[in-house]
């Protein structure tokens, strides 16, 4: 087995901070100390452990959030449901700690380095910063990762040398500590340097077993996470954000955040939601609908923020959340044996999706065909893809006019622009009797003096001649 160990350091800021972008240096606290900082607040000399009227003499202009424990537990089991797209064997290690087995998924991800790479990216695209640690025991990566070394350990032999420079503190409590520290005792190494009976009686059979755990030398059995069935995210802004187009910040952590959940379930989706919580406490809820499911967060993020560019927001929001519940079946795409140097084929869909998104929904549709001879009642809107029915009729253009338009007739000949050459017809379409809007007409396929292609059709019961429409 291998496991990886992504530790948070800094999961108390970044699970209050990722969807803001603030001037200011900014910290948590909790309690009266400082638990976590920015790096602007870092750079004035603050921090963690300092109490806050310290970090405020320091920086005057900090600003100082109470640690919100319950943000940091969805952000982190947030994270384990987007990793699972690497593996399904993921465990939690609260508060600060995801821990993934990928020893069967080397080889389809590339590499451990890859592998590893790719957590970095996805996880700074979410807005988190992580070190990571690789053992062949859970506990081990978990250890090594919270003593703040980032450990590489593939081979099971090499484990009493990592766990050799751990400090103690990794694996017992303060109680215990106080006494290893006061015989000598620093590191892991020195704790395995020493008689085991004599610390069974001393420290109890709990140390031994939990370092024989992480050697693994005796089972350490992890409950396994399972995602949820539907996807819901949020983000809380410590600024208000009046401009919508300023909410794209946020929302592309969270569309990162779904792109992995997706990605995990093999599933992708034709219908998110974004909703934008108000000062005064209402909400806005903006759909975003794709012709085909997809999981990719670029396409998302481009949706999103033609959404975002057309909307005026009546109060400033507070809050942003993504809900996706629909998960459908998506298959990753199959590559070729060999290259293609031909290109890949437009992708209509997408241009669909775009149109609508910054149209609205209404505004692009396809064109569908209904069980009726009367022409300008043959056709209505559909959805692109959707299936249509195979009727049979005769030549159609396809730009028919509103209302027929009347045409003269010169010499037993139709006119428009000249002269009108029939080429086929007629066709006689008699229909719609049942409803009071009966029509007899012949109609032909007819040339006009420039060479180009019309429709008209004479009616048989008034008589006189009509231009209904024109081929491409």
């Amino acid at each position: 087995m291998l496991w990886i160990a992504l530790h948070l350091p800094q999961l108390p800021l970044e699970a209050l901070l990722r969807g803001s972008l603030l001037p200011e240096a900014c910290a948590v606290i909790e309690g009266h100390r400082i638990v976590a900082c920015d790096g602007k607040a870092a750079a004035r000399g603050v921090r963690a452990g300092m109490s806050a009227s310290a970090a405020l003499a320091l920086a005057p202009q900090l600003r100082i959030c109470q640690r919100d424990a319950a943000a940091e537990t969805e952000a982190l089991l947030g994270i384990a449901a987007w990793v699972m797209q690497f593996t399904p064997n993921v465990a939690l290690e609260f508060p600060d700690v995801v821990l993934l087995e990928v020893s069967a998924s080397l080889k389809l991800f590339g590499g451990l380095a890859r592998i590893a790479g790719d957590l970095r990216e996805g996880l700074a695209a979410m807005g988190f910063g992580a070190s990571i640690s690789v053992a062949p025991t859970p506990r081990t990566a978990c250890w090594s990762v919270r003593s703040g070394k980032e450990a590489l350990v593939t081979d099971a032999a090499r484990i009493d040398e990592a766990l050799s420079a751990l400090p103690i503190a990794v694996l017992c409590d303060a109680d215990t500590l106080e006494s290893l520290e006061a015989i000598g005792i620093a590191t892991v190494g020195d704790l395995l340097a020493l008689p085991r009976g004599g610390l069974a009686r001393r420290f109890g059979q709990t140390l031994l077993d939990d370092l024989d755990r992480a050697r693994g030398q005796l089972p350490d059995p992890r409950t396994f996470f399972m995602p949820p069935p539907r996807f819901a995210a949020a983000l809380d802004l410590l600024a208000e954000v009046t401009q919508a187009e300023a909410l794209l910040f946020a929302a592309r952590r969270l569309l990162a955040q779904l792109a992995g959940y997706l990605a995990a379930r093999s599933g992708g989706v034709q219908r998110l939601v974004l909703k934008l919580a108000h000062r005064d406490g209402g909400a806005t809820e903006i759909a975003v609908g794709l012709v085909t499911p997809s999981r990719d967060a670029e396409h998302f993020t481009l949706l999103v923020r033609e959404r975002l560019g057309s909307i005026a927001l009546r109060e400033p929001v507070r809050r942003i959340a993504i809900e996706a519940a629909d998960i459908l079946p998506l298959a990753a795409d199959n590559l070729g044996l060999f290259p293609d140097d031909a290109g890949a084929p437009g992708n209509w869909d997408r241009l669909i999706e775009r149109l609508r998104s910054r149209l609205g929904t209404e505004a692009v549709h396809g064109l569908g065909s209904r069980p009726e001879h009367r022409p300008e009642r043959a056709s209505t809107d559909a959805e692109p893809g959707e299936k249509q029915l195979k009727l049979q009729f005769g030549e159609r253009p396809f730009w028919l006019f509103d209302a027929p338009l009347p045409i003269p007739e010169v010499a037993a000949v139709p006119n428009y622009e000249g002269p009108l050459t029939l080429l086929a017809g007629p066709e006689r379409i008699e229909s719609g009797w049942w409803d009071d809007d009966d029509i007899a007409r012949d109609y032909f396929v007819a040339r006009t003096s420039t060479e180009s292609l019309v429709w008209v059709y004479r009616e048989r019961r008034g008589g006189g001649w009509y231009l209904h429409g024109l081929f491409a």
